[in-house]
């Protein structure tokens, strides 16, 4: 009795279907896509690529201009943000493998610090002369600040500037064929385009994370973005690399946007002039607090004390190398 059901069921859906043609809408969609040729790559040679060009800087001195943006969500509007972009400033940053990096703004036209921020990858320590104030502690953020720029550590602009080698033994990348949004260079308009994405997975312990996510144009092979994770799988810092150049011998990109959306600000670093490689002392990364400047320690509540180099800063720290 059920196999007759079923079968005069079937028998009239064939004999409808045909009339239900007349129901259906059939239409064009063009989904606007790049027209340059793309390239193939397999998942061994895109970490190839990573490796060299990661090996092949040690150190850097660059000339730069800096650009600030911060953002602020707008009361009781979730979706809805107000941005202030700061005025472009000159400045330099310093880098030296594996960790020391420092970063100095200038004042436009007169020329003198703005600021200054050295690192040893650790602890940081920031100099702020036309604030007369003196900052250090360690380079993790615990609770954002809601000024947004006091969120700034120096290891965030460290890991963006330089992508980190794939290390077989304690990460496993898997390869993504996708595709994303670029903006034609001829149009000026957002078309698809076909890209390569490297998700890497990093050991911590006994368990396994989201580290990182390289994605790689498919039309020059070179990565072009970079989303680094927290522990909890939300995006700490995303960083674009844009206008690839030949610096001595070494491909470097010229423009390095670096995005927090936690903490709510970006920075974008465009390279006016890049020296590689050429040895830098350690008394290139050394700060000392100005006299007469204000301490502050962010590792301590009471801001008294904070770790320098491992030590409790002085009422005057010892210069940070």
């Amino acid at each position: 009795m059920v196999f007759y059901s079923r079968l005069r069921s079937l028998i009239l859906l064939f004999t409808f279907l045909p009339l239900a043609g007349c129901l259906l809408r059939t239409h064009e969609v063009v989904k606007p896509s790049s027209a340059l040729p793309i390239k193939e790559a397999s998942k061994e040679q895109l970490i190839e690529t990573i490796n060299n060009m990661t090996s092949r800087v040690q150190s850097f001195a660059a000339t730069v201009d800096i650009d600030t943006s911060v953002s602020k969500q707008k009361k009781g509007k979730p979706n809805r943000y107000q941005v202030t972009d700061y005025p472009e400033i000159s400045g330099y940053v310093l880098m030296r493998k594996p960790e020391m990096l420092r970063m100095k703004g200038l004042v436009p036209v007169v020329r003198s610090t703005l600021f200054d921020m050295v690192s040893n990858g650790k602890t940081f320590a920031l100099s702020i002369p036309t604030q007369n104030k003196f900052v250090v502690g360690s380079n993790t953020v615990g609770k954002p600040s809601s000024q947004a720029l006091e969120n700034l550590r120096p290891q965030a602009v460290m890991d963006a500037l330089l992508l980190k080698e794939i290390d077989p033994q304690t990460e496993i990348p898997i390869l993504e064929q996708k595709t994303e949004m670029v903006r034609d260079p001829k149009t000026h308009k957002e078309v698809e385009e076909a890209d390569y994405e490297l998700i890497i997975s990093r050991k911590l312990g006994n368990d396994w994370y989201l580290s990182r996510k390289i994605v790689f144009s498919r039309v020059d092979l070179l990565p072009h973005r970079q989303l680094i994770y927290d522990l909890q799988g939300a995006v700490a810092t995303d960083a674009r690399y844009d206008n690839f150049t030949n610096y001595q011998g070494t491909l470097f990109p010229a423009i390095v946007q670096i995005v927090r959306p936690i903490e709510n600000y970006s920075i974008q670093l465009s390279i006016t002039k890049l020296t590689l490689n050429q040895p830098l002392k350690d008394e290139q990364f050394s700060l000392t607090q100005p006299p007469g400047s204000r301490l502050l320690n962010l590792d301590r509540k009471d801001g008294n004390t904070a770790q320098v180099n491992g030590q409790p800063a002085e009422e005057t720290p010892k210069p940070l190398r």
